[in-house]
């Protein structure tokens, strides 16, 4: 789970609105200023975790939104810090209960892993998601029948309806880019992508098409790199990084591997993959040739 932080002294809380977003990040934004509370009052963790009869650790978890809230719990940690009315009390505790509220994704609990419904709960928040992919088309531009390749070939041996299942997953997760009010995605894919017929070639012609498609939504761009650029920049592989409009959430890189992932959010190690993305920004074809060059790579399948 990724843990909110702030740089430099405890400055004191201010009233904050109820944000938008999925149970995840209600957590996470919650179990921010609840450690701003607690850290203006120099309160320690384990007197926080007194006030509630438990341990320290159960308010560490709290403020890392690693787990669900109670909100008795949570109006005795007001309490403690101060908090004894108004605005902002009602403001967090209205929150506890939008927090706890399970995400549509929950339906798909059978073949979503723990570590990767935290991306999907933060994906549903973000308001910029940038991607860098060498081997597959990103999951929110995959076509459905793609998507069924690639399933295929990380679960081999799942029966049907678990292949559907994952299916119905990856293209529920598509919605977003329709949503009244979508995230930006911006798609940097490595020519390979386009070129390697995942699931034969009409399959991945049509998966150029539905590329295609998405780049009439205004909140969609691509740009390819081109074999002749040689080596680039993100020579350590694919990899995202999501963006969020709550000033408690820092911007998130995410790296998936075969059976878990990595969660990155400290300022330099973002610093150093947001350079990263803006190099093969520039090393990429612009933006304006995509259509073009996916129309030359399907007539070539």
């Amino acid at each position: 789970m990724i843990t909110p932080h702030t740089e430099g002294e405890p400055v004191p809380p201010t009233p904050i609105a109820v944000p938008r977003g999925s149970s995840t990040v209600l957590r996470i934004v919650l179990g921010a200023q609840l450690r701003r509370l607690r850290e203006h009052r120099h309160i320690t963790l384990e007197e926080a975790g007194r006030a509630l009869r438990a341990s320290h650790s159960k308010v560490s978890r709290m403020e890392c939104g690693r787990v669900s809230f109670r909100a008795r719990d949570v109006a005795d940690l007001l309490t403690l810090y101060g908090v004894a009315d108004g605005e902002e009390r009602q403001t967090l505790l209205a929150l506890v209960e939008r927090a706890n509220l399970p995400g549509w994704w929950h339906n798909y609990n059978d073949v979503l892993p723990n570590w990767f419904e935290t991306y999907v709960g933060l994906e549903e928040s973000a308001t910029g998601i940038r991607n860098y992919e060498v081997q597959f088309v990103p999951g929110l531009l995959q076509s459905e029948e793609y998507a069924r390749a690639v399933v295929l070939l990380g679960y081999p041996n799942a029966a049907e309806a678990e292949v559907e299942r994952r299916v119905r997953l990856r293209l529920a997760r598509q919605r977003i880019l329709l949503s009244p009010d979508p995230p930006h995605l911006w798609a940097v894919l490595d020519e390979a992508v386009l070129r390697r017929p995942l699931g034969g070639t009409e399959v991945m012609r049509g998966q150029i098409d539905h590329i295609l498609r998405a780049l009439e939504l205004p909140n969609v761009t691509v740009q390819v790199v081109p074999f002749s650029v040689g080596g680039h920049a993100a020579a350590g592989g694919p990899f995202s990084i999501l963006r969020f409009s709550q000033p408690d959430l820092p911007d998130v890189v995410y790296m998936e591997q075969l059976t878990s992932a990595v969660y990155l959010e400290k300022r330099d190690d973002v610093d150093s993959y947001l350079e990263v993305m803006e190099r093969l920004c520039i090393e990429a074809e612009p933006a304006s040739h995509t259509r073009e060059i996916l129309l030359r790579i399907r007539e070539e399948l």
